[in-house]
């Protein structure tokens, strides 16, 4: 018996320690972002039971026009 209350204080012990870690693990998305030029236009469908479907197509915007004056 003092075994096993060894063993579960020891791993609750652990368990404490490493959720105050200094730096903990972070979950990053391994998907990067769009760029700037990528847009989606998204619709979204109201379905019986508080339910929605929804579908988003990409569109492509132009570069933005920059204009430059000497002087």
């Amino acid at each position: 018996m003092r075994r096993l209350m060894q063993a579960a204080a020891l791993a609750l012990a652990v368990s404490t320690v490493t959720a105050c870690a200094p730096h903990p693990i972070v979950a990053r998305d391994p998907v990067p972002p769009p760029s700037p030029a990528e847009a989606y236009d998204c619709g979204t469908m109201r379905l019986p039971l508080n339910a929605a479907m929804s579908d988003c197509s990409p569109r492509y915007r132009d570069a933005p026009a920059v204009l430059r004056s000497r002087g």
